[in-house]
């Protein structure tokens, strides 16, 4: 499975961003949908951190440093989880990354376990 991420950028604080994860491929032929996703986030010298994850959307999960400002939400008709993030502050500096843990193929009842990441997308928070 290939994971396309994009939105990064550089935004001043207090300003947003959306990023976008779109999920192709995968040998299991077409994806119907991402059961379970997430974003991480490493700033330099800084361990990676969980910061959203979403099954649907009355079942999401944020890293309590986000909660309030980013909302995570997805696509399923494109494959594509986003995430929205205001009242941006300059410690969510990082290079942003998407994993996805379960998709759905099309002709398929069972999901399927994935460790799938996709390549980083710096944000960059300036004062």
């Amino acid at each position: 499975v290939q994971l396309q991420a994009s939105g990064g950028g550089l935004v001043q604080a207090g300003g947003s961003l959306t990023l976008s994860c779109a999920a192709s491929g995968g040998p299991g032929g077409t994806i119907s949908k991402i059961n379970l996703m997430e974003w991480y986030r490493q700033a330099p010298g800084k361990r990676r951190e969980l910061v959203a994850g979403i099954r649907s959307d009355i079942n999401t999960n944020y890293a309590e440093s986000v909660k309030g400002r980013f909302t995570i939400s997805k696509n399923d008709a494109r494959n594509t989880v986003y995430l929205q993030m205001n009242s941006l502050k300059l410690e969510d500096t990082a290079d942003y990354y998407c994993h996805a843990d379960e998709i759905y193929y099309k002709g398929s009842n069972y999901p399927e376990t994935l460790d799938a990441w996709g390549r980083g997308t710096q944000v960059t928070v300036s004062s």
